[in-house]
Formats: structure tokens, sequence, C-alpha cells
């Protein structure tokens, strides 16, 4: 009960530390750049500059009906926790955000921090299995049927039609450049940052035939990581070869190749980098249930 509670409560708060970013992103950057930001928030953001509808309920409202056309396709918990989520972002565009102060500086640097802060916030309540709402929904139930679809870029592509609308709407033609700048930098480092989670490195040994298996011994001794031996050929003068893969982070990829200069300078390594590493001593980040 009690571990049950602080995980609870730790989530919470990372959800409120996300929740926090976002806020600070759209109302004390965004807003005052007066550039179309994406998702409802750039909704709730164009409604507050024509009407002056607080941010935070405009959002809560807009959020209710996707919520009742979601449920069944994203499921009762994640959109349980989201709406937690969602509830904490409107406090702190209403509350908290309007307490602190405001950039009011060169419109590029607030781009970039809007799509940096906006990026973070959401990595946070992405990894903890939640959403901010709006378009989050759209964009995790098209990731629920469309799982090879990287996050970032559904998110792009629902977040342009509102970044047109808001320039339109305003008159500001610079104002797509700079939401279409948000947009990019954001959906560009959700990804890397979701994806950094899993990111390892995979290592091809080449050497005498013979030697498979003492490499394999050493890899094993270095790193605790599992390796494959594969029979192989030269290509020039067709002598039997034993190649050896391993996947492993950059730290163990660099063990491997320190050893393998001092024990078996023979050998020649090949190192490339692996989006996603899965299996078994491996620790895998995953998204909304993903």
């Amino acid at each position: 009960m009690k571990k049950a509670i602080c995980g609870f409560l730790k989530q919470t708060a990372l959800e409120a530390v996300g929740a926090f970013l976002v806020a600070l992103a759209t109302y004390n950057v965004a807003l005052y750049a007066k550039f179309p930001m994406t998702g409802f928030s750039g909704i709730a953001l164009i409604l507050y500059r024509l009407f002056r509808i607080p941010m935070g309920v405009s959002s809560l409202l807009l959020n209710l009906p996707l919520v009742f056309l979601c449920w069944k396709l994203i499921g009762r918990n994640f959109l349980l926790k989201s709406f937690r989520c969602m509830i904490l972002c409107s406090v702190m565009l209403d509350h908290v955000a309007p307490l602190l102060p405001v950039y009011q500086g060169d419109r590029m640097i607030a781009a970039l921090l809007t799509g940096t802060l906006c990026a973070i916030g959401y990595a946070i309540v992405y990894l903890e299995g939640s959403s901010t709402g709006g378009l989050d929904f759209i964009s995790m139930a098209i990731k629920a049927l469309r799982p090879h679809v990287h996050l970032g870029t559904i998110t792009f592509s629902l977040d342009l039609g509102i970044i047109l609308a808001g320039a339109f709407l305003f008159q500001d033609l610079d104002g797509i450049v700079y939401g279409l700048i948000v947009s990019f930098l954001c959906s560009a480092l959700i990804d890397r940052i979701i994806l950094g989670m899993n990111i390892g490195q995979m290592a091809l040994i080449v050497a005498p035939s013979g030697m498979g298996k003492m490499i394999c011994d050493m890899i094993d001794d270095s790193t605790k990581r599992g390796s494959t031996i594969f029979p192989a050929k030269g290509g020039y003068q067709e002598d039997e070869k034993d190649v050896v893969m391993v996947a492993g982070s950059a730290k163990d990829i660099y063990r491997v190749q320190r050893i393998l200069k001092e024990k078996v300078p023979e050998a020649f390594i090949i190192v490339m980098e692996s989006k996603e590493v899965q299996g078994e001593g491996f620790r895998i980040t995953r998204v909304a249930g993903g």
C-alpha cells in the first residue's frame, strides 16, 4: 500500500513538472511573442487573444468531448491519468504561470524557448504513461492504430492546421514560420528524448576463425553482455572468419573496443548506432502503454 502511494505521488509530481513547463512555454513565452501555438494549447491561445477566455478553462472544456470519443481505443486507465494531468495543466496555465515574469524579447528566441520547454514537458508526461489531453488523445489513438509511426511525426501533422488557422486569424504570415519552428523543434525533441531512453550501439567484430568464443568470453567478463558468433569467409583470400555481434550501451561498446585493441589487435570492429535495443538485460521505456 505504501509503495503504491509513493508511486502515485511520484507520478503526480512528475506530471506537475511537465504541466508547469508546458504552461510556462504557452503563457509566459508564446502568448507574448504573438505567434500561433500547437495542439489544443494553440486553440486555447487563439480563444484567449480573441475573447480573453482563460486558457486553462478553455483547454479543459475542449478536452471533454475527446474523453468520451477516445476512451474505448486508448483505455480507461490512460484517460484517467490524462484527466488528472489536464487539471494540472489548467491550474498551471490559469493560476501559476501568470505569477511568473514573461519573455518579451526576440521572437526567434521565443520560438526556440517554446519548442524546447514544451518538448521537455510533454516528454515527461508521456514517459509517465499519461498526456495533457487535446490532440494528445488523437495522437495516442493514431499511435495505438499505427505503432510504427513516431509520436512526434503524428503531433507535427495534427498541429499544422492549427498553426495555419492562427496565422490567418491574426494576419501574421511570420507567425506561420515561428509556429512551424516551434512544432518541428517540439516534435523532434520529443522523439529524441523518448527514443533516446532506448538508444544503444551494436558492434560487429571480425576475427580469425576459432577466436569467436574467446572474444565472447571477453565481452561477457568486461560488460556482462551476451553475444552471437556467425561463421564467415573473407572476400579476397576466402579464409575462414568468426563474426561476433554484440549490442549494448555506448559505454559497453567502448569497453569492448578497448579490450579488443589490447588482446586481439588482429580483429577489426564495426560500430553502429541502434535506435532501440530490446530484450533481456535492457530496460525499455514505453509510452502510453505502447
